[in-house]
C-alpha cells in the first residue's frame, strides 16, 4: 500500500512526492528512464504491509533490466498466481514482485487476473509502452493530466502532486452541475477542467516509440457474469464460502490488523470471520456522537465486540468536532461530496492508526445486495403499469413532499429511459434547482452512465434492478464512499480493506438472479441468510444505522452558523452561487423539509473553493 506518482515529459521531484508522504512513511523511491524520445519518472511513497524489507521497495525493476512497475493497492491472491512463476528468481514475498512478473510472463492484459485493489503503472522498455490500470471496482483511485500540445502526462494516486505542477487550473461548470446533481463526480470527471480520474477496470496505454505519444484507452475487467441456475440453499452454502474466503485472503498482511466495527450485520460478519482466524482478540474500532442521537452505534458496536471477543476502542464527537474539521476533510479527500460519513471516517480512521495499519470494514455490501430504497422503487415499478404510473405522477407530482426519497420516486414514475430514471433516483439537486443556483442547465448528466452500461453488457441482465446495482457498484461506490475512504484512512498511513468487494465474492453475487438478493420489502436476502450462521440474531434483527453524521439535528439547531458561512457575499462560493436559492434552502431544512444532504454538499463546495482559491493565490 503506498502512494504512485509518475510522469512522462514532465519533471518533478521529491518535493512533488513529498506531497503524498501520509500515504507512505516507510520508505520511498524515485527513477528516471530515457524511453526512446521521452522522459518517463516514476516514484512512489511506501507504506509497508507485506515484505517489510527492502525487497519490496518501489519503484521495482525487473531482474532482466527490461521492466519497472510501481503499485498501490494489495493483490490478495498473489501467492496463488506466484505459483505460476516458478522460473523467475523473486527478491521477497512482497505482491509488487508478484504483479511485475505475472504481467512479464502473461501479458499487459494479464492484469484482469489479479484479484484486489490497485493502481499500476507498468513499463515495458522492449517495447516501449507505459500501461496505466485502475482495479475493477476502483478502490484505489488515479488520478491524470494529459497535455496533447507538450506531448506530457502527470498521473498520481492524489490530485495535489498534479495540481502543484500546472500553471492554471480551473473549475469546471459543467462538473458543478454534476456534482450538484449526483452528489459525486463520476470519473473521468473531477470538478478541475484538466484533471481527470482513470475509470475503474480501464487502462491507459502509451506509446512511447514515437515522437508523438499516443494514448489508448480500453477496458479490461469483466463484463457482468450470466446468472446462474443454482437453488437458493445451493446459493446461500456457495456465498458462505465465497464470503469467508474473500475475508481469509484480505487478513494476509506482515503487520496486525484491526476492524472497523459498526452496529450492523456487515461489518459484525466481517469481523467474525477475522476473529476465527486471529490467534488473538482482533482490535475494533467504532465512532459515536455526543447527545441523543440514533446514528449513534457505539452501544451496539460495544454489544458486537463482546459477543465476538474483540478488543472495543470508540470515541464520541461532536457538533464543534463535526465543523472544525470539515475543511481539513475537503482538503484531504480533494474532491466535495454529499456524503456526511466522510467526518466521522476521519475521526475513526484517526483512532485506528494509534493502533493498527491495516483494518477490515464491512463497506460495499448495499450496492451489490439490494440494500438501499431506491432499488425497492424499481421493483414497485416494475409491477405497476406505465399508464399507472403517469397518472400516480400527474396527480402526485405537484405536492410538496417532505421526504427527498419520496419525491424523488414519484418523479421517477412513468420513465421509459431506463438511465434517466436511475439518475433521478439518485439526484441530490434536480435540473431546474441547478439552474436556479448556478445558472448551468442542458446537461447530459447520464453520459458516464451510458458508457459502463454498455462496457459492462449490462443488457445481458434481466432485470432493471440488477442493472442499476451493477452501475451503482462501480460508480456510487468508486466515486463516493469509497474515495473519501482511501483518501481519510491513507491520510493515517493507515490501509483499508473491503471483503465484501473482493472481486471473487462480487462476481458471484452479480450471477444471482436478483431475486436472492432482494424482494418487495426485503434487502441484502442471501446475505442475511448467511449471517444467521454466524451471528446472533439480536446483532442481525437490530434497526438498521446508516453510517452517517445526526446533519439534520445539527443543520437545523444552527442555522445562523451555517448561514454566516455558506451567505458570505464576499466568498469565493458566491461567484458560483444564487445566495438567495442557497438561503431558502437552509430555510426548508428549517421548517421540517430535510436537506441536511444538499447542505453538506454546499459546505463541501463552499470549503473546496476557498482551498482552491487560497492555492491558486
Amino acid at each position: 500500500m503506498c502512494g504512485i506518482l509518475g510522469s512522462i515529459n514532465l519533471e518533478f521531484g521529491l518535493e512533488e512526492l513529498d506531497l503524498i508522504s501520509h500515504r507512505g512513511p516507510d520508505d520511498f523511491g524515485l527513477e528516471k528512464i530515457e524511453v526512446a524520445q521521452h522522459q518517463v519518472i516514476l516514484a512512489q511513497r511506501r507504506l509497508s504491509i507485506q515484505d517489510l524489507s527492502p525487497a519490496g521497495h518501489q519503484p521495482m525493476k525487473s531482474q532482466c533490466g527490461n521492466y519497472m512497475i510501481i503499485f498501490n493497492g494489495e493483490i490478495y491472491n498473489h501467492l496463488e498466481l506466484k505459483e505460476n512463476l516458478g522460473k523467475y528468481n523473486f527478491r521477497g514475498h512482497s505482491d509488487t514482485e508478484t504483479i511485475l512478473y505475472h504481467l512479464i510472463e502473461n501479458g499487459f492484459m494479464a492484469i484482469k487476473d489479479l484479484n484486489g485493489i490497485f493502481a499500476v503503472a507498468f513499463l515495458d522498455l522492449k517495447k516501449s509502452k507505459l500501461s496505466l490500470y485502475r482495479d475493477p471496482l476502483g478502490i484505489k483511485p488515479l488520478y491524470y493530466h494529459l497535455n496533447k500540445e507538450k506531448n506530457s502526462i502527470i498521473f498520481s494516486s492524489e490530485i495535489r502532486p498534479i495540481k502543484s505542477k500546472l500553471s492554471e487550473v480551473q473549475i469546471d461548470s459543467d462538473a458543478l452541475a454534476q456534482l450538484l446533481k449526483l452528489r459525486y463526480n463520476p470519473s473521468p470527471d473531477t470538478l478541475f477542467k484538466n484533471i481527470k480520474k482513470l475509470k475503474p477496470g480501464h487502462l491507459l496505454e502509451f506509446d512511447l516509440s514515437k515522437e508523438a505519444l499516443s494514448v489508448e484507452e480500453r477496458y479490461f475487467a469483466k463484463t457482468l457474469p450470466k446468472t446462474n441456475a443454482l437453488s437458493l440453499d445451493a446459493s446461500i452454502k456457495e456465498y458462505q464460502i465465497k464470503f469467508e474466503n474473500a475475508v481469509q485472503r484480505q487478513l494476509l498482511s506482515d503487520v496486525p490488523v484491526g476492524i472497523l466495527l459498526s452496529g450492523g450485520i456487515d461489518s459484525a460478519m466481517v469481523a467474525a470471520i477475522a476473529q476465527q482466524h486471529s490467534k488473538e482478540p482482533l482490535k475494533a474500532f467504532t465512532i459515536g456522537f455526543d447527545g441523543d442521537h440514533s446514528e449513534d452505534e457505539i452501544g451496539d458496536a460495544a454489544e458486537t465486540a463482546q459477543i465476538l471477543g474483540l478488543e472495543h476502542f470508540y470515541r464520541k464527537i461532536t457538533f464543534a468536532d463535526f465543523l472544525q474539521i470539515f475543511k481539513k476533510c475537503i482538503e484531504i479527500v480533494e474532491e466535495p461530496l454529499a456524503t456526511s460519513s466522510m467526518i466521522p471516517m476521519y475521526f475513526l480512521s484517526e483512532l485506528a492508526s494509534e493502533h493498527v495499519k491495516v483494518v477490515l470494514t464491512g463497506q460495499g455490501a448495499d450496492e451489490p445486495l439490494g440494500g438501499y430504497p431506491r432499488y425497492q422503487s424499481e421493483l414497485i415499478l416494475d409491477i405497476i403499469p406505465k399508464p399507472f404510473q403517469r397518472l400516480g405522477k400527474s396527480i402526485l407530482g405537484s405536492f410538496n413532499f417532505k421526504s427527498d426519497k419520496l419525491s424523488r420516486g414519484i418523479a421517477t414514475m412513468g420513465m421509459e429511459n431506463e438511465i434517466q430514471r436511475f439518475l433521478t433516483n439518485y439526484q441530490v439537486f434536480n435540473d431546474k434547482e441547478i439552474e436556479r443556483l448556478i445558472g448551468v442547465k442542458n446537461i447530459n448528466f447520464a453520459t458516464p452512465f451510458s458508457y459502463l452500461y454498455k462496457a459492462l453488457e449490462c443488457e445481458s441482465k434481466r432485470h432493471p434492478v440488477e442493472r442499476m446495482m451493477a452501475l451503482d457498484t462501480r460508480m456510487n461506490l468508486s466515486d463516493d464512499l469509497l474515495n473519501y475512504t482511501d483518501k481519510i484512512t491513507m491520510n493515517f498511513a493507515l490501509e483499508c480493506r473491503v471483503p465484501i468487494l473482493d472481486l471473487e465474492l462480487v462476481e458471484f453475487i452479480e450471477s444471482l438472479d436478483y431475486s436472492k438478493r432482494l424482494s418487495l420489502g426485503k434487502t441484502k436476502i442471501i446475505h442475511k441468510a448467511y449471517a444467521h450462521k454466524i451471528l446472533p440474531e439480536k446483532i442481525i434483527n437490530r434497526k438498521k444505522r446508516d453510517f452517517r453524521s445526526p446533519t439534520n439535528i445539527w443543520f437545523r439547531d444552527n442555522p445562523d452558523l451555517i448561514k454566516s458561512i455558506l451567505l458570505n457575499p464576499e466568498s469565493c462560493f458566491a461567484e458560483y452561487f444564487d445566495l438567495n436559492e442557497v438561503n431558502k434552502l437552509i430555510n426548508l431544512h428549517q421548517h421540517d423539509f430535510p436537506k441536511e444532504k444538499q447542505i453538506f454538499l454546499l459546505l463541501g463546495i463552499y470549503y473546496f473553493l476557498e482551498i482552491h482559491h487560497s492555492h491558486n493565490q
